[in-house]
């Protein structure tokens, strides 16, 4: 039960005065549908306003307050923009402009002849001045305006910067007094405020110290709930696994296991005859072979009478490794089944009765495989795939499948720096495959500027004339109005005019049945070009691809773009990958893409992405697995995880857990942060 006293931050946002269902939308999209979202919904930056007396006094690009008389509305048909021309004390001419609705509040707050004080950016709109959505309009001095250190929020369409600072506002009245859960000499050194008074600092400017403090609180309550995940597996009891190699001698791989595959089982081995239930981690390079040391973790289980299940987040990703295990197994006779969403009827009800019964030794799947429907005789090993995808909660909702709960085997293809993993995987122990297998060719890397497409695009159609197949990613969907970035959309209908049906499209956005069906036809060698999004970045494996195109490769983090890589050179022919770069390329984007031509370690590249970033610099879209964390920003976690974990650490080795008066602080705050699948675990908690 969450503690009485954080109620007040839990209701819905409809709560506050102002908030009907037309702003719920736009808060929506942001995340924001409780008090506490909204409370901690913290300014990206700050500005100061100059006042100045005329618009001469002004340059482009600067945020001032100035007095100005309108003397003009002006409507647009249709769409267009609504526009008050206004002059400042010189007779100088600035338009004031409003898109979409905002109209209505430019005619109230703007009459014809009247003084008014407007504060907001300057800008040149053809040979004109412009203001584009006046951040304040006030009739009395503008004084308060150019004393105001003004916070700038993340907006979606809908929401103006005025409107989401006054439900701040009202968040904040609505904060309750809560206790302080920081361990008191590490709150003293660090001289940070109270919680209460760090929101409200970080509401109202630059303040380090009260940011850092927030940070800090969402990095100790992970750490400590991954502590108690850790804690509450240990005094689980589970079943121990002890294999006597009948099944794995059979195996007749055509290579030999790299030393980092031969130290990761011998890790799992020991794990599973232990009757304590393994939680480990499996991080893998690109190529690095995890399905091989998957394939040996279940056949551990299944040599000492035990089911394994393999978890896969996609349904393209659940076929491939079952087509990949099955063909590996072939030799030892074990029955592998594969149960997606799709399966329906006869073929549905004869796995789940093989499960049932025991006749059905690995089952393979999304995540149809846990559902309620679907009995196991005795599950002893869980696998998961692409770990990144599944948060704790679900990790732990897994387990509760075997009669005892079930060893689990996590495995990413994403490397991870090494302050990540402990933010991510905390719970866990973790394996590393940081050798290659022989034989793997490296992928022959260039960097190519995008006036050189046309070359690009004839060198794609010699690849395919001689018969290989070649993927094109692009770092959108559709076109935005605002910037010119490559669409996959828009780069499909120009291809496809060139090559006709050997051009297939995959993006997030399309029906999953879409999606399936061109991916199919790809793999299959029936398509000869992939264009995608990064929705192919994981798991795809299709050898004959051997020629990777990522346009406008600079907004695409490092491990992104590793990721994307990885898709070719997965036969035994040689590989390329062409990185085509955008020309207006930051001092980082130049950085990234040289460190990719120098290096194709994944570990490396990760650990790089983390400095270069460092400061929360996301050039493109998002990486996967990138945090877990709202509040806390890259450098933040790098700087001050170590501590929290040690925070977290003397909580609960010394000062009794979740119990006394620390404990209860500690508890309403992985309430806070909705860490409380670590309450939950205690029992009787």
């Amino acid at each position: 039960m969450r503690p009485e006293v954080l109620n007040p931050l839990f209701v819905e946002v409809g709560a506050l005065d102002g908030v009907g269902p037309k702003l719920r939308k736009p808060l929506d999209k942001l995340g924001l549908t409780r008090v506490r979202d909204i409370a901690y919904h913290l300014p990206d930056r700050f500005v100061t306003r100059r006042a100045v007396e005329s618009l001469d006094e002004a340059g482009i690009g600067e945020q001032v307050v100035i007095a100005l008389t309108p003397t003009e509305h002006r409507s647009s048909s249709g769409r267009g923009p609504y526009r008050v021309l206004a002059q400042d004390s010189a007779g100088n001419i600035c338009a004031l402009t409003y898109f979409g609705r905002a109209s209505y509040t430019a005619k109230k707050l703007l009459p014809v002849g009247e003084k008014r004080w407007v504060s907001g950016r300057i800008d040149q709109f053809g040979q004109m001045l412009q203001i584009v959505h006046p951040d304040h309009v006030v009739e009395d001095s503008g004084e308060t305006l150019t004393r105001l250190c003004e916070p700038v929020y993340a907006l979606s369409e809908g929401l103006t910067q005025p409107k989401v600072a006054g439900l701040v506002e009202q968040a904040l009245s609505k904060l309750p007094d809560l206790p302080e859960w920081i361990e008191p000499g590490q709150f003293e050194a660090e001289k940070w405020p109270a919680w209460k008074d760090a929101l409200k600092l970080a509401h109202k400017g630059e303040n380090e110290a009260a940011r850092d403090r927030l940070a800090y609180d969402e990095l100790l309550a992970n750490s400590l709930a991954l502590m108690l995940v850790r804690a509450d597996n240990r005094q689980r009891k589970g079943q121990p696994l002890r294999g006597d190699g009948s099944l794995r001698g059979k195996l007749q791989l055509p290579y030999e296991l790299t030393g980092a595959q031969k130290r990761s089982v011998a890790e799992i081995e020991g794990d599973l005859a232990q009757e304590a239930p393994m939680l480990r981690l499996l991080q893998g390079d690109v190529g690095a072979g995890k399905t091989v040391v998957a394939l040996e973790a279940m056949l551990i289980a299944n040599e000492a009478g035990k089911q394994a299940a393999l978890l896969a987040p996609t349904e393209i990703l659940a076929r491939q490794h079952f087509e990949t295990l099955r063909s590996m197994a072939r030799p030892t006779g074990i029955e592998i089944a594969l149960l997606t969403g799709r399966d329906k009827g006869k073929a549905r009800e004869s796995i789940l009765m093989g499960l049932l019964d025991g006749s059905i030794d690995i089952v393979i799947g999304t995540h149809a495989i846990f559902q309620d429907t679907v009995a196991y005789r005795d599950l002893g090993l869980v696998v998961i795939d692409e770990q990144h995808r599944f948060g704790v909660a679900q990790r732990l909702m897994l387990t509760a499948k075997g009669k005892r709960t079930p060893h689990t085997l996590a495995m990413t293809a994403t490397p991870i720096p090494r302050t990540l993993t402990l933010a991510q995987y905390g719970e866990m122990d973790v394996s590393r495959l940081d050798e290659m297998p022989p034989g793997r060719q490296p992928i022959d890397t260039r960097v190519v500027a995008q006036e050189r497409l046309a070359d690009v695009v004839e060198g794609v159609s010699r690849h395919i004339a001689s018969g290989q197949q070649a993927y094109w990613v692009c770092p959108m969907v559709r076109e935005n109005e605002n910037e010119d970035i490559a669409a996959a959309e828009a780069r499909f209908a120009s291809l496809k005019e060139r090559f006709g049906d050997e051009v297939v499209l995959v993006h997030g956005q399309l029906k999953p049945e879409l999606k399936d069906a061109a991916m199919e036809r790809f793999a299959s060698g029936n398509a000869k070009l992939l264009i995608a999004t990064t929705v192919i970045e994981v798991g795809v494996d299709v050898p004959a691809a051997t020629l990777m195109v990522i346009e406008q490769a600079e907004r695409f983090g490092l491990a992104q773009l590793h990721q994307l890589r990885g898709r070719v050179g997965r036969g035994s022919e040689k590989s390329v990958c062409l990185l085509l770069r955008g020309s207006a390329l930051s001092e980082t984007g130049r950085e990234r893409l040289a460190l990719m031509r120098e290096t194709q370690d994944g570990f490396r590249l990760a650990e790089e992405d983390l400095r270069l970033r460092g400061g929360g610099e996301l050039l493109g879209t998002r990486q996967s697995g990138d945090t877990p964390f709202r509040v806390a920003s890259l450098e933040q976690i790098t700087r001050l995880l170590p501590k929290a974990h040690d925070d977290a650490r003397i909580l609960m080795d010394r000062d009794g857990g979740l119990t006394g008066t620390r404990g209860e602080a500690a508890r309403i705050l992985l309430y806070l942060f909705e860490r409380d699948w670590g309450v939950q675990l205690l029992r009787g908690g």
